[in-house]
Parts: structure tokens; sequence; C-alpha cells
């Protein structure tokens, strides 16, 4: 995107993704800043994240992030976007820095068919209250997930449980 990336992501370790934000955050700013000679944050907002639950979560949070240029207005095609993985999803193109998720790899055991299956998830209208509340559960860096597994996420960070309800995306005050 112009002034934000998304990305998603299965760390190693609990802290791996911040860790790798830090280090952007200090090598690539101040690289980035020293071949334009500029100064300052190079970011609109600081990281954000949400802990998600794989199968149907993360394949739609594949989906929300593949079609955010479509929505920004920037391309037609969420494969027309170059900074997308979309055609590696989609199409099988070997991507450098792109290693397929374990969730993906589970809609078939061949590849092709795996593509199609992945292709036909971007054939169905987005569902405009899951992608509230994926953009909801980053901002706020809430489990995105069933409520048992929200649940769980929240009594492993020791935080208090609030139930999201799908039917009504207002109905958290957090958010």
């Amino acid at each position: 995107m112009d002034n934000h990336v998304h990305l998603v992501g299965t760390p190693e370790h609990a802290d791996s993704l911040s860790r790798l934000m830090q280090y952007v955050g200090r090598q690539y700013v101040r690289y980035f800043n020293d071949t334009h000679e500029r100064t300052g944050t190079l970011y609109e907002g600081r990281f954000r994240s949400c802990v998600v639950q794989d199968d149907v979560y993360l394949l739609n949070c594949l989906r929300y992030v593949e079609l955010n240029p479509v929505r920004a207005g920037m391309v037609d095609d969420p494969g027309d976007f170059h900074w997308s993985s979309y055609k590696a999803h989609a199409f099988g193109l070997r991507m450098a820095m792109w290693t397929p998720h374990p969730t993906y790899v589970a809609l078939s055991e061949k590849p092709a068919a795996r593509q199609r299956q992945y292709r036909r998830l971007f054939e169905q209208a987005p569902d405009t209250g899951l992608e509230d509340r994926i953009r909801r559960c980053v901002k706020a860096g809430l489990a995105l997930g069933s409520e048992a597994f929200c649940e769980q996420i929240a009594n492993q960070r020791g935080q208090s449980y609030w139930v999201y309800s799908d039917s009504d995306p207002d109905s958290d005050p957090r958010l």
C-alpha cells in the first residue's frame, strides 16, 4: 500500500514479529532516509498485530490483505498488485520470502487443486462484517478466531475476556 504494509506471518517465537518490526524500524528506515536525504518516520503509525486462529480466519485474513489494493482502487485484480502474494497462492508463482502457511497447504494435497480452491475464495463477495472484525482486532490487538480461541488467548495474556459478537461488530465497546 502507499502508506502502510500488511503482513500475515507465523512467527517461530512469540516475540519474532515485533522484533522484526523493530529491526525494520531501526535499519530500513535509516537506510531509506539516508538514500532519499530525508529525516523522520517512514510509516504512518506504529506496528499493530493480532493473533489469528488457523483455519477459516487465517484464510480470510489472507483474502483481506490481498484484496486491500483492490478496495483502495489501486488495481482491479489482486494479482495486479506488485507486492501481493496473491499470484503465489492462486497460481503457484514462486516468490522470495514467501512460504505457504499450513492452513493454505491443507486446502489440497495437489498444488493445482489448492490454487483453484484459493481462487474460489475470491469469487464470493467479501463478508464486510468479517472484514470489519479483522480491522478492529488488528487495531485493538485482539485475538481473531472462535469464542473459545479468543478466551484462551485472553487468559494466556492475563487479560479479561469480552465476547465479540460476529453479528454485531459494534457490540464490543473496546473496539
